[in-house]
């Protein structure tokens, strides 16, 4: 349904966007993740047709839409957006602002689609009532309904629950990617906020620096990310020195990491790397377990407690330093020492860099 194609855009002596491709099959909803600057909205508006394509290609259902010498008109795309401030018409009801895009319908059937929408997002109530008179999260329905009512063969996001609160904000994405998948609907979101992305997305492409660093599931993304920077972006973790001792296993304080994943290892092999090799190993905070039983122990050094679970930053005897997700049953105190054990499903390992180069957490 939608293919970007080596997309690249300056403005002026800035480059933006370099080279980016991906698609997006019928029906999948994509998200495009990364901090603010990092070209992510840029891309959007060249979708939508709102700025002229400099580089690369843009294909619609099939269609070029956008080249460095072609444009559709952004209202010939058939696209829906939902902006990050709703755009609701203040002097228009609930009722008025989904239909204003069905005008060329006959009366019967805009009603019709109007009150099919009302009920899709849950807001038959509220049909005669104005913006000002909704909630938040409300507001956001309408704005979703007005731009699914004209039937769009792609919904555009961007970055459509930023003004919310983190709660609502984490409903609302998920029913809103209940009602896309019900209608069909292929859509692509723009956030900074990877719990959204996480929740709504099929596929997630990471950027940075106006390069898409990787597009993959959520699942691949967290577990099997491709470099530093989306091993740092995506979840939390720190990235604990090791060795390679074999084509598969790598050697860290905490243990011996068995069947290599690894980001820069050729095939999942670290024999790339050269036995004997130092790398530096992701370890995210569900790696790690607490067991009151293991020999290993380590001193809770800072505690963050989030209602189900504490999130325990522990020293290690090296004073490196790890995370681990602790059930809060477990109240264990600043000082006290836990045992833990290791429990890594995907071990991804970057070379080490040299002494003199920036370091941090992953």
């Amino acid at each position: 349904m939608l293919t970007l194609e080596n997309v690249a855009q300056a403005y002026g002596r800035k480059q933006v966007l370099q080279n980016v491709s991906f698609e997006l099959a019928a029906g999948e909803i994509g998200c495009l993740l990364g901090p603010s600057g990092c070209g992510k909205t840029t891309a959007l508006r060249l979708v939508a047709g709102f700025e002229s394509l400099q580089s690369g290609r843009i294909l619609l259902d099939g269609g070029q839409v956008a080249g460095p010498d072609q444009a559709l008109p952004p209202e010939r795309r058939r696209l829906g957006l939902v902006f990050q401030d709703y755009a609701l018409f203040p002097h228009l009801s609930v009722t008025g602002n989904i239909g204003f895009g069905l005008g060329s319908l006959p009366r019967r059937e805009r009603e019709a689609r109007v009150d099919e929408m009302l009920r899709l997002v849950g807001l038959s109530q509220e049909a005669r009532q104005y913006p000002h008179q909704l909630s938040g999260g409300q507001q956001q329905r309408v704005a979703l309904a007005r731009a699914l009512a004209p039937r769009p063969r792609l919904l555009l996001l961007d970055e459509p629950f930023s003004n919310l609160d983190v709660e609502l904000r984490e409903k609302l994405s998920i029913e809103v990617r209940d009602i896309l998948k019900h209608e069909g609907i292929t859509a692509l979101l723009v956030t900074h906020d990877q719990h959204e992305a996480f929740a709504m997305a099929d596929q997630v492409g990471v950027m940075h620096a106006g390069v898409i660093q990787q597009w993959g599931t959520p699942y691949d993304l967290y577990h099997r990310p491709r470099n530093r920077f989306v091993a740092g972006f995506i979840g939390q973790g720190v990235l604990l020195p090791g060795v390679v001792r074999s084509a598969h296993q790598v050697q860290v304080e905490l243990g011996m990491l068995q069947g290599v994943d690894a980001a820069e290892c050729d095939g999942g092999s670290c024999l790339t790397f050269g036995i004997g090799t130092e790398v530096e190993v992701l370890i995210r905070p569900d790696d790690i377990l607490h067991d009151d039983d293991s020999p290993l122990q380590a001193e809770v050094e800072r505690r963050a407690f989030r209602g189900a679970e504490f999130l325990y930053t522990l020293r290690l005897p090296s004073g490196a330093r790890v995370l681990t997700q602790v059930s809060s049953h477990h109240d264990h105190a600043i000082g006290e020492k836990i045992g833990i054990r290791l429990d890594v499903g995907h071990v991804v390992a970057f070379r080490r860099p040299p002494p003199d180069a920036p370091r941090g957490r992953a």
